[in-house]
């Protein structure tokens, strides 16, 4: 196995949470949240925002075409922080490790340029990338090809010196079939544990 040059996070349930569910579930209860989901297209709406949309404006439009559930669907906009919890200790432990060693990191995510914003305020290690490749700013999402390609440009790196996890499935699977190396997400000390095996780390810089 080729020793990675870089390593990339994802960012949501890989650093820190994202629960809009467990969210929505405490507000409303499950059986709400489920028809709130069902009736109001407010996931493709999040995925618009991942791509550049305007934050608010996109949401205001969402709960003016959906007025009986306005006020929850602008709790996506006001209450957005409490759905990003909580922190992954043993991933930003890897993240400061790898800093530490001096290999490049880089974030690739599916994220709202406004809200990755936010979110740097909230979480101050997402400063600690070499660079953060956030979708909102990009105009593109994973999984198409074209943000993994940018991400190879920017890098200067060919995609097998290219290490990167994400909980996604669809993610991983475009990233390995452009010949990145890759580790589908489960667990903080599962990731450790491929670091180490890829040689970038030691147990004892992330295994405890």
């Amino acid at each position: 196995m080729l020793q990675p040059r870089a390593v990339i996070f994802d960012i949501g349930n890989v650093l820190i949470g994202w629960q809009p569910e467990a969210f929505y579930d405490g507000r409303i209860g499950e059986a709400r949240r489920r028809a709130f989901f069902a009736e109001v297209p407010i996931q493709a709406a999040n995925l618009e925002i991942d791509r550049g949309a305007p934050f608010l404006a996109t949401l205001q439009a969402l709960a003016r075409a959906h007025p009986d559930w306005a006020a929850q669907i602008l709790w996506w906009h006001d209450d957005w922080l409490a759905m990003v919890h909580p922190v992954i200790p043993e991933t930003v432990a890897t993240l400061h490790a790898l800093r530490a060693r001096g290999v490049p990191v880089f974030a690739l995510t599916n994220f709202g340029a406004e809200t990755f914003e936010i979110a740097l305020g909230a979480f101050p290690f997402l400063r600690d990338f070499d660079h953060a490749f956030v979708s909102g700013q990009m105009g593109v999402i994973k999984p198409d090809a074209a943000i993994y390609a940018a991400v190879e440009a920017a890098a200067g790196i060919a995609p097998e010196g290219l290490l990167f996890t994400d909980d996604r499935p669809e993610n991983i699977h475009a990233a390995a079939a452009r010949g990145w190396q890759t580790h589908l997400f489960t667990s903080g000390r599962d990731w450790a544990a491929r670091l180490v095996r890829a040689g970038v780390l030691s147990p004892e810089e992330c295994l405890p």
